[in-house]
């Protein structure tokens, strides 16, 4: 396939993207993020406490160095 061809195969299919608007199901959105609304839950990402983990210890062998 030529360039001229390529481009405007691409030029038509950016432009079906840039003036495609579907309906949208706000229902089913609603439930898909879980019907709440205010403040978002952020409790399934906080961590314990536990500051073990985040001290570097270097091996001996780094030690030694």
């Amino acid at each position: 396939m030529g360039r001229g061809r390529q481009k405007a195969k691409h030029t038509k299919v950016a432009r079906e993207l840039k003036y495609f608007s579907p309906d949208t199901n706000y229902s089913a959105l609603e439930r898909e993020l879980g019907g709440k609304s205010g403040e978002p839950d952020y409790s399934k990402w906080i961590e314990d406490d536990d500051d073990s983990d985040d001290a570097y210890e270097p091996s001996d062998e780094q030690k030694r160095a």
